[in-house]
């Protein structure tokens, strides 16, 4: 556990997005209690979540791609520190990119806000039938519930994106979705 808290300071230190405790809680006890155990994630940043997810069980398999060199690096370093080395499989590249193969339970996407309808449409034919996506960080920090609030333009375009995005996950019948307003808000939707 002493790894789990290096890497949670160095988030706070470096200004590295990870996710909420909040919501990291309720997709670890999803997983668990969906017996997920092949897992694709988009966006790996420092590995803390897919590290997080695989310390669950030793069947749990994790496929992370991660773009930015410095995260990746962090990331690989972390996970020669952590216990399940031989659970994640770790790629450096860009998801949009990225050629990725075999069938999985969950889809985890927590990268590029703007990219998210991209990056779903990109692997759902990745995800079994019946398997899930999560999306995190559909509030973004209470912006796209209070459009009201002072901001940029480009935060403007960004929230636009994400508001966009939750509007594109109803429109999608072979899904259901639902929203938790856990952490930086999440969206759990099945593939029928």
């Amino acid at each position: 556990m002493m790894l789990i808290q290096e890497m949670e300071q160095y988030a706070k230190e470096y200004k590295v997005p990870i996710m909420q405790e909040e919501g990291l809680s309720f997709m670890l006890d999803f997983i668990k209690e969906h017996n997920i155990k092949r897992i694709l994630e988009i966006g790996s940043a420092i590995g803390y979540s897919a590290i997080r997810m695989a310390m669950l069980d030793d069947d749990i398999h994790v496929t992370t791609i991660e773009r930015d060199d410095e995260r990746y690096q962090k990331a690989c370093e972390n996970l020669a520190k952590s216990s399940c080395q031989k659970q994640i499989q770790i790629y450096h590249a860009d998801a949009l990119e990225a050629v990725i193969d075999g069938e999985y339970d969950l889809l985890f996407i927590d990268a590029a806000k703007a990219q998210y309808q991209r990056f779903f449409e990109r692997y759902e034919s990745n995800l079994k039938q019946g398997g899930y996506i999560i999306s995190d960080n559909l509030s973004f920090h209470g912006y796209v519930e209070h459009p009201e609030r002072e901001m940029s333009r480009s935060l403007r375009q960004l929230v636009r994106k994400i508001k966009n995005f939750r509007l594109y996950l109803e429109s999608r019948d072979d899904y259901e979705t639902k929203y938790y307003e856990l952490g930086d808000g999440i969206a759990v939707s099945r593939k029928k």
